[in-house]
């Protein structure tokens, strides 16, 4: 040990410290070897010293946060008690069936879909909750992932806990309110039959199924015959209470058959063929269309020229409104005769153009006929205007009555 410290301190050479104390000290141009030894026990005693002080601070502050946790906990903090509460309570809903609660869908599956509603677990869409009408997958309604909207609780799962939704519900509630509504309005709607009984036809209206009286149907067609189609109806009675929806097709065609003028065209669908014609749906209303009104050209076979579905458009030859008989016709549509036959497509297009020239010369052959009926008689009081309407006799007009030789015939177009 002893020869070990011997060779540390051998390499030391300290010069010898003078004997006198007055004696003045000896200036030295290079730093003495021993100060770095010095200094580096100063610098560890610093920094021992300083750890020791955030020792102590850290003690303290530490005592400090134990006494305000132990005495005043909420000190210094702005979210409280009560915002803890109230922030719970906004997430918090009643889950009683009946109750409506927003949510997302963020999976589906092929029996439904899953739906966040912010609850400790998530809630399940049936498929057949999903829509009004029936649908064999939730996508068919128009949900995926992502989507949002506001559901009804109609259940709980006992396995999991967890809510059945449902949007059939809510909608349901709101095709009820729509027919009532329409029904002030006293506004036609279109409704697809789907079945029938020996009292009448069921037909969907708004999504919900409605009933039609066979005494309330313009046509003599069975429930069958009217299988798919889809029918102009009038509210008869709304009650949502006793599940009640009584509509009414002849009440629809009244105001469609007022509309109805002698000369006019309409777009039709051939319905079927028969030996002496077709039957053509005019928008709920059936008319016939008869073998000699087809076309000028003779039509031996009506399976020849028309086919069941095919559209055309037609003219409106007489209605009995009594009887719900509507005569029909193409032939008055003919740009030349027997264009029905050789190119139906451009009687088609030129149907209102033809049906206007009809009319001016059904209007110009009534002007002649008065006129040759009145020849304008100044005792009368009236005078015969160029559209062959009468009306009283205008100062302007000579006293000797009007000259109607000068009348050009009507011309065909």
């Amino acid at each position: 040990m002893a020869a070990a410290l011997g060779q540390q301190f051998a390499g030391l050479r300290c010069p010898p410290l003078s004997s006198s104390p007055l004696a003045k000290p000896v200036q030295r141009s290079s730093p003495l070897p021993c100060r770095p030894l010095v200094v580096a026990q100063a610098v560890n005693l610093n920094t021992n010293a300083l750890q020791a002080r955030e020792k102590v601070q850290l003690k303290e502050q530490f005592e400090q946060a134990y006494d305000r946790c132990r005495t005043a906990p909420m000190e210094g903090v702005s979210f409280s008690v009560d915002d803890f509460l109230s922030a719970l309570e906004k997430y918090d809903f009643d889950s009683e069936v009946g109750t409506k609660v927003k949510g997302t869908v963020f999976m589906v599956d092929m029996n439904g879909a899953l739906v966040d509603i912010t609850a400790k677990s998530s809630a399940y869409l049936p498929a057949q909750e999903a829509c009004i009408y029936r649908v064999k997958h939730v996508a068919e309604a128009g949900i995926f992932p992502g989507f949002q909207e506001e559901f009804v609780v109609i259940g709980e799962n006992e396995a999991d806990d967890s809510l059945i939704l449902s949007l059939r519900s809510i909608q349901y509630d709101l095709a009820w309110e729509r027919c009532r509504q329409l029904q002030a309005e006293d506004v036609v709607v279109k409704g697809k039959v789907i079945g029938g009984n020996k009292g009448g036809i069921v037909a969907i209206v708004e999504g919900l199924r409605g009933f039609v009286p066979f005494s309330q149907i313009s046509t003599k067609s069975t429930a069958e015959e009217l299988i798919n189609r889809e029918l102009p109806l009038k509210f008869v009675e709304v009650d949502e209470e006793q599940s009640r929806l009584v509509l009414s097709n002849r009440k629809a065609m009244a105001d469609s058959q007022a509309q109805l003028g002698i000369g006019s065209v309409v777009v039709g669908t051939v319905q079927s063929l028969k030996p002496y014609g077709a039957f053509i749906d005019i928008g709920g209303l059936t008319g016939l269309l008869h073998v000699s009104q087809i076309s000028h050209d003779r039509v031996s076979d009506v399976s020849t020229v028309l086919q069941p579905g095919d559209t055309l458009k037609v003219m409106i030859l007489s209605h009995d409104r009594e009887r719900g008989r509507v005569s029909l016709s193409t032939k008055k549509l003919e740009p030349t005769p027997g264009d029905m036959i050789r190119n139906p497509k451009l009687v088609f297009e030129k149907a209102d153009e033809m049906a206007q020239a009809f009319r001016q010369r059904i209007a110009q052959a009534e002007a002649m006929a008065r006129a040759d009926m009145l020849r304008f008689q100044p005792e009368s009081g009236l005078s015969l205007s160029s559209d062959g309407i009468l009306s009283p006799l205008t100062p302007d007009l000579p006293v000797e009555g009007l000259d109607l030789t000068d009348i050009p015939p009507a011309e065909e177009v």
